[in-house]
């Protein structure tokens, strides 16, 4: 696959298509990755020309909206106002924790298809990670100091209200270049959050909650599969404890549903559709759109995400392909060409961060996509979130006047 450079045919796209959506990632894309959270950063222009597509841009992504750690806390540090995000309609409108927190630009937020058993089990989440968390430090660090083990345990536990998280990036700190002692911090962290799902078993939660493994190698029996480290790749940096049913294509079709219903009046997949109302494969999901969306209504779609993986198994004869942002890609595709509406796909090159990623720039599309694989991209940010800002920016203005001319 040849790494297209031009950004002419991407603007002459979207600023002669009527009935447009930007579906798009967060970390990664707008926010360039960092090994702790808490000190992301958003570029203000950025959110200010967010607002300017209004309803023809949503967000979709695996953190959450609110909490501590949320994207909102982002929002009001880099507009320097708890007041104005909600006032001027400034928060980043879409998905979070993979489909299931809805928010509206001004910061209204809305969840269905829950228990409150769930969200309780959720709430405790936090609680199972850290006993277990600090003996796994005394194991493979046994000098270490209570002190310092609070602190690492304060970065890697995120206690978010739908996606309670590990991170796995403060220990990888601790061990430095030393790729075979990262994939045992890796194998450790995933045993212990594989313990936590099998609790859920005794809670008669079984059927609850899944593991979301970022970056990923796909699936085998509907697990995904974890990315051990490697000398020229990082690998999984965080395990996420997630709803079932809360997967990005899912969230695609929530998104299509709210933005087709503000359009027209009519949500086509009904009034209270939810991430768990979604059909579970691609194909059923197309088959979905097809059935309740008529092509007049169906806007072009613009999916940008910066996780995808490809990796050659040992053998050389297979791929394993995943990431966490493969899934709504691939379906936003699919719906492109059964509608024929030829989506963009954007892959925005997030290895300029500070959490170690494959480089488009170093080694082309090597552990990101190869030649046989399903998923296509239309276009290439190499120089990352800073790049993909600008033209968002620019793009934004560029319709907005359009849009706005009369």
């Amino acid at each position: 696959m040849s790494l297209k450079t031009s950004k002419l045919f991407l603007n002459k796209k979207i600023l002669e298509n009527e009935n447009i959506l930007f579906i798009q990632d967060l970390d990664g894309v707008c926010i360039p990755l960092v090994k702790d959270p808490m000190t992301r950063k958003l570029n203000k222009d950025y959110i200010l020309a967010a607002k300017l597509f209004k309803n023809e841009f949503c967000v979709l992504t695996c953190g959450e909206h609110e909490g501590e750690r949320g994207v909102n806390r982002i929002i009001e540090r880099s507009l320097n106002s708890t007041i104005d995000p909600k006032k001027k309609g400034l928060y980043l409108q879409g998905l979070a924790a993979c489909g299931v927190e809805f928010q509206d630009n001004k910061g209204n937020i809305s969840f269905e298809g829950i228990s409150e058993k769930e969200l309780d089990f959720l709430s405790q989440v936090p609680l199972l990670i850290k006993p277990r968390f600090e003996n796994i430090i005394k194991r493979l660090f046994p000098y270490m100091e209570q002190k310092t083990i609070d602190y690492h345990a304060s970065i890697s536990i995120c206690k978010t209200k739908f996606s309670p998280t590990i991170n796995f990036n403060s220990l990888f700190e601790i061990v430095g270049n030393n790729w075979e002692k990262r994939v045992i911090v890796q194998k450790e962290l995933h045993n212990m959050m594989n313990e936590i799902i099998n609790i859920c078993e005794y809670e008669n939660l079984s059927n609850s909650f899944f593991l979301h493994i970022s970056p990923n190698l796909g699936k085998i029996n509907e697990k995904e599969i974890i990315k051990y480290s490697t000398q020229n790749d990082i690998g999984t940096t965080d395990i996420q404890f997630l709803l079932k049913g809360a997967v990005k294509d899912s969230g695609v079709l929530v998104l299509l549903n709210n933005f087709i219903g503000k359009k027209t009046g009519t949500k086509p997949f009904g009034q209270n559709f939810n991430f768990r109302d979604s059909p579970k494969n691609l194909k059923d999901k197309v088959a979905f759109c097809k059935k309740y969306i008529q092509k007049k209504d169906m806007p072009l779609i613009i999916g940008i995400g910066d996780t995808i993986t490809s990796q050659k198994n040992s053998e050389e004869k297979i791929y394993s392909r995943g990431g966490s942002d493969r899934s709504f890609l691939e379906l936003i595709q699919a719906l492109g060409k059964e509608y024929n509406n030829k989506n963009l796909i954007i892959f925005v090159d997030s290895s300029s961060g500070e959490v170690f990623r494959p480089s488009t720039k170093k080694t082309g599309l090597e552990g990101i996509t190869d030649k046989e694989d399903y998923l296509k991209l239309d276009f290439i940010f190499q120089n990352g979130p800073k790049e993909y800002i600008k033209w968002f920016m620019e793009i934004a203005n560029q319709r907005y006047l359009i849009k706005n001319k009369n």
